[in-house]
């Protein structure tokens, strides 16, 4: 890399996606500095030629922009908090979990310290960081996103500010990732129950697959109905989903498998049907799960 190029970056957190970020760095040639609570946790990064601060107050000072890879914003604040006064001018770049308040509480505590923030999200495995189509999106100071955009792509090809809004990649966050527990938790309830016949999991992946795969293009089908509101052209309904969920519970019966997370799904179809869906596309249950401003709950 050129070195008008080069960008000098801090990594706080080496965990395994922190560590897999601070690699892209150092790969792509710019100046890295690492620290992590337990300090063993840099030793092959160094071998690579990242340099390991004493102390976080010196991990922070190291560089104009900062990274943190731990696991809440809270977590994030506690690490931060000695080296507060050397945030001032500097650029914190969070890639965390959290909620959309968790983000907004630490806007106002980086803005208190006088550091641009831009929140964010990997959505990918470790491994997966700094390959062309790796997901990464921002939300945040736009004139720090575009300070470091450069910077911040090797870490993922695909690489999106979502606004100035310091929730946005929060609020993202936690939106698609509603889909992840339930898609797998399906899975491995097929993978007991083929298991019950003396069958390999590894026989059913490539029909899982393409199961997604049809979810995968259905997903702007449901968004087009669920933003104009109209859910009368069903493809799939509600009725449909409300009779296959006798087909689970004798599932469960014939394998030996334990179902019973399946409940308030099938309740929430059940729901949706009493409440007039029932022909309406199976996409409707979001006007079950949006709570009614004066509900109180």
């Amino acid at each position: 890399m050129a070195g008008d190029n080069r960008t000098s970056v801090t990594v706080v957190g080496l965990g395994s996606m922190g560590r897999a970020l601070a690699e892209a760095f150092v790969a792509a040639g710019h100046p890295t500095t690492v620290w992590n609570r337990t300090p063993g946790r840099a030793g092959s990064l160094v071998d690579q030629g990242a340099l390991h601060a004493a102390s976080i107050a010196d991990a922070v000072a190291a560089s104009g922009l900062v990274v943190t890879c731990l696991t809440t914003f809270e977590d994030t604040r506690a690490a931060l908090e000695p080296a507060a006064r050397a945030l001032r001018g500097r650029t914190l770049v969070t890639l965390n979990s959290g909620s959309p308040a968790g983000a907004r509480e630490t806007a106002a505590w980086a803005g208190a310290h006088g550091a641009r923030l831009l929140t964010g999200a990997v959505k990918n495995v470790p491994a997966a960081v700094g390959a062309p189509d790796t997901l990464l999106y921002y939300s945040g100071d736009r004139a720090a996103f575009e300070e470091y955009e450069e910077t911040l792509r090797v870490l993922g090809g695909d690489t999106v500010h979502l606004g100035e809004e310091p929730d946005l990649a929060a609020l993202y966050e936690m939106a698609v990732g509603a889909m992840l527990l339930p898609a797998l938790v399906g899975f491995f309830q097929g993978a007991a129950a083929v298991q019950a016949r003396g069958l390999r999991v590894d026989s059913m992946v490539r029909f899982a697959g393409k199961w997604l795969d049809m979810i995968k293009a259905l997903l702007p089908v449901y968004a087009a109905e669920i933003d104009s509101g109209d859910y009368s052209d069903a493809a799939s309904s509600v009725n449909l989903f409300l009779a296959a969920a006798a087909h689970d519970d004798d599932l469960g019966e014939e394998t030996n498998v334990d179902t019973a997370w399946l409940a308030p799904l099938h309740d929430l179809v059940r729901r949706a049907a009493e409440a007039g869906h029932g022909e309406h596309s199976v996409s409707a249950l979001t006007e079950v799960l949006r709570k009614s401003p004066h509900s109180g709950a």
